[in-house]
């Protein structure tokens, strides 16, 4: 089945608001409907399973692990109808035209990653990636402070937060990092 149209859809938010399940429960309603479904994800991330996309609640899909976003136009199959692309903050920004290409060829891609860094600062490519997007959904996790909803990344070494100079990219989950909310989100410089 094809579409009409190609579409970018992104997902975004904090780490634990539900991005990767957000993005398998659309690509599970994609199969259902009998579309031709491709899923590629950032080789480092290799936190839960090297060849699927795996949400912190057990949640997964089959997925190709790339490199760079530039392979993903190599190991894509001619009938495929929709394209997943997990963790995209971590692909380089070819990713964004990747996406366009894809789109302008009919198909709908799904993007799901970080909108921010530890920092609270835009990550990667994904602020390009939601500015071509015909829709972006942004998820909230919960503040393990205070409780009310939480739009930030807390990166903590140590039990304490992570300073701003420390690296942009250290893949991990639970024991580095946490949700928070604007008010007990801190970055120490």
């Amino acid at each position: 089945m094809r579409h009409t149209h190609g579409s970018i859809e992104v997902i975004c938010g904090s780490m634990f608001s539900g991005k990767t399940d957000e993005l398998i429960r659309r690509l599970i309603r994609a199969t259902i409907a009998k579309q031709n479904v491709q899923v590629f994800k950032p080789a480092i991330d290799i936190r839960y399973a090297v060849e699927k996309v795996a949400s912190h609640a057990g949640s997964t899909f089959d997925a190709i692990p790339v490199e760079k976003a530039a392979e993903i136009r190599a190991k894509i199959d001619k009938n495929t109808t929709v394209v997943g692309i997990d963790e995209a903050q971590f692909f380089d920004a070819e990713v964004v035209t990747v996406a366009q290409e894809l789109a302008a060829r009919g198909v709908r891609v799904l993007v799901a990653g970080l909108d921010t860094d530890f920092r609270g600062e835009p990550f990667g490519s994904m602020p390009a990636l939601m500015s071509e997007a015909e829709d972006v959904a942004k998820l909230h996790a919960i503040c393990m402070v205070c409780g009310d909803d939480a739009s930030r990344t807390q990166r903590l070494v140590n039990g304490s937060p992570a300073r701003y100079d420390d690296p942009i990219v250290i893949v991990g989950a639970s024991e580095l990092y946490e949700a928070r909310c604007r008010l007990h989100h801190e970055v120490p410089r």
